[in-house]
């Protein structure tokens, strides 16, 4: 009978690991991303589709801030030489969990910092980013079409040094594939 009983014990860790490893194969998917021409300059917009797993929620329940980084590369390409870096920016957004007043703080650096009653709710300012300015008006060339390169994942380096040691695990990591699409400056 133990015989037995340790190898249904063994058929549930993996069964167990499986789904872990499952969970955070799946990442993070961009299902909507576009430049738009603005008075200002040229704005990303961007949705994302993730959850995140038990382990970062309980991280974040017991006050680790995490931090979610969207990098963005616009580049024109060239027949003669390397591809033209017309733009390369990063926009981090943080969410923590405030046990004192029980709410979950979504703060965009340098910008606007919310205050939400659920997890859930935070959640969606950091799947549904507002539109941010990656380049000033003029600093792509009317009419060029330009190839752009997206990716998003929650930045491990901005976590303490104790954390990023035990974080070295799967259920840890999050990041998208590269998104790539063109775009015909305006």
């Amino acid at each position: 009978m133990t015989l037995r009983f340790l190898r249904l014990l063994a058929c549930q860790l993996l069964l167990i690991c499986a789904c872990a490893q499952a969970q955070a194969a799946d990442g993070v998917e961009v299902t909507r991303a576009n430049i738009e021409a603005s008075e200002e300059g040229y704005r990303l917009a961007v949705n994302y589709v993730f959850d995140l797993n038990e382990e970062l929620e309980d991280a974040i329940e017991h006050g680790v801030e995490l931090a979610f980084t969207t990098q963005v590369e616009v580049t024109r390409p060239r027949w003669y030489w390397y591809d033209d870096k017309a733009v390369s920016q990063r926009q981090t957004i943080r969410i923590s969990y405030n046990v004192l007043t029980r709410q979950y703080q979504v703060s965009v650096t340098g910008s606007m910092k919310q205050s939400f009653a659920t997890l859930e709710d935070a959640m969606v300012l950091i799947r549904r980013p507002s539109r941010w300015l990656i380049a000033p008006r003029g600093a792509l060339k009317a009419g060029e079409t330009y190839n752009v390169t997206l990716r998003m994942f929650m930045d491990r380096a901005s976590l303490s040094k104790p954390i990023q040691v035990t974080a070295n695990n799967s259920q840890w990591r999050l990041d998208s594939k590269d998104k790539k699409f063109t775009y015909r400056a305006e």
